[in-house]
């Protein structure tokens, strides 16, 4: 059993020194990083560490081996410039075989209106004039989770995912040459990529401190257009504990409960990030939640409200959270229900 800890340990860090080897100047499939769930929004994405169930497949796969019964959870996103982003997550135990769980998530980036260079002899050809044809480009995924507890106190998990993103409703266009005015280079106008999630999470037996790191997006490049292109891929590792609460690092609580998480947040496509999140809940019924996201070019501030009521031994989860974006951008919000059942 320690065997298997330690390689699984390896295969993380050897996984992670490659995100740091690798220089990417930019990536695609940006749509990546926007990351459903309202709770875990709601604290700033500090969230390595919490996911668990259902809501870990999107987070952290090691997550999903802390699931009991059979777990739900659906995502809506409002984001900037009219995008939308829809997500649902799965995730059901199945004794000493382990956890699995499925997740798919799609995004619609709004109406466009098609622009076209003119193909006149002379004419300039980066005035382009607008048709009236209105397009709407998308993206989606589904994936796979796998995840089992190694030892109490340890558990591994990984996720096959497939994504697929259109810029266009046509698959195939014709280029601009360098020539100007003249046209030739058929290209796609969309892509598809083969991605990996991997993580880990452990309990250290102190209080409620537990910690965890995963990996996403690991995978092959892919063609996009006439380039090749890179998936973002994203490191995390986090520590969370409560401070109130029962077995708690402060105050001895039994109806009121303060969670924190700090975490450390790299992308292979721009510096360090750091996360933090705070969860007041009382009674087990309602959460208030807080957080703040530091090195980003807009996002910072984030808060968000949960309730959570049992229903015919049946826990019935409803969270919302808003996201900052600036001054400049719209803010984010996410609405989330989830059902858990034995």
């Amino acid at each position: 059993m320690k065997t298997r800890i330690f390689i699984s340990l390896m295969m993380l860090i050897g996984l992670t020194s490659i995100v740091f080897s690798q220089k990417v100047a930019s990536t695609s499939m940006q749509f990546l990083k926007v990351m459903p769930c309202a709770r875990a929004t709601a604290m700033g994405d500090a969230y390595t560490v919490w996911a668990h169930g259902a809501e870990a497949v999107f987070w952290n796969p090691s997550g999903v081996a802390l699931t009991e019964g059979f777990q739900f959870t659906t995502t809506y996103t409002n984001w900037i410039f009219d995008a939308k982003q829809y997500a649902i997550g799965l995730a059901m135990q199945f004794g000493n075989f382990g956890s699995v769980g499925l997740q798919f998530q799609y995004v619609d980036y709004g109406s466009f209106e098609e622009a076209l260079l003119p193909l006149e002899k002379g004419a300039n050809p980066y005035e382009p004039y607008l048709t009236g044809r209105i397009f709407r480009p998308y993206s989606y995924l589904a994936g796979l989770t796998y995840a089992r507890s190694l030892i109490e106190k340890f558990a591994l998990g990984i996720t096959v995912k497939y994504a697929h993103e259109s810029l266009f409703d046509q698959k195939k266009v014709i280029t601009l040459t360098q020539t100007p005015g003249i046209y030739g280079t058929e290209v796609k106008t969309y892509t598809d990529a083969l991605l990996f999630d991997v993580g880990i999470r452990y309990n250290t037996g102190f209080r409620t401190v537990q910690v965890a790191a995963s990996i996403q997006n690991f995978g092959p490049s892919f063609k996009y257009a006439v380039d090749l292109a890179h998936a973002p891929i994203l490191f995390r590792t986090g520590i969370a504990g409560d401070i109130i609460g029962q077995n708690s690092l402060l105050i001895e609580d039994p109806k009121n409960r303060l969670g924190f998480a700090i975490e450390l947040f790299q992308p292979n496509d721009y510096s360090q990030q750091i996360h933090t999140g705070f969860e007041y809940e009382f009674a087990k019924i309602i959460a208030l939640r807080l957080g703040y996201k530091f090195n980003y070019d807009v996002e910072g501030l984030t808060f968000g409200v949960g309730i959570k009521q049992e229903i015919s031994k049946s826990i019935i989860l409803i969270d919302y959270s808003y996201g900052s974006m600036g001054k400049y951008l719209e803010s984010a919000h996410r609405f989330s229900i989830g059902v858990q059942m034995p």
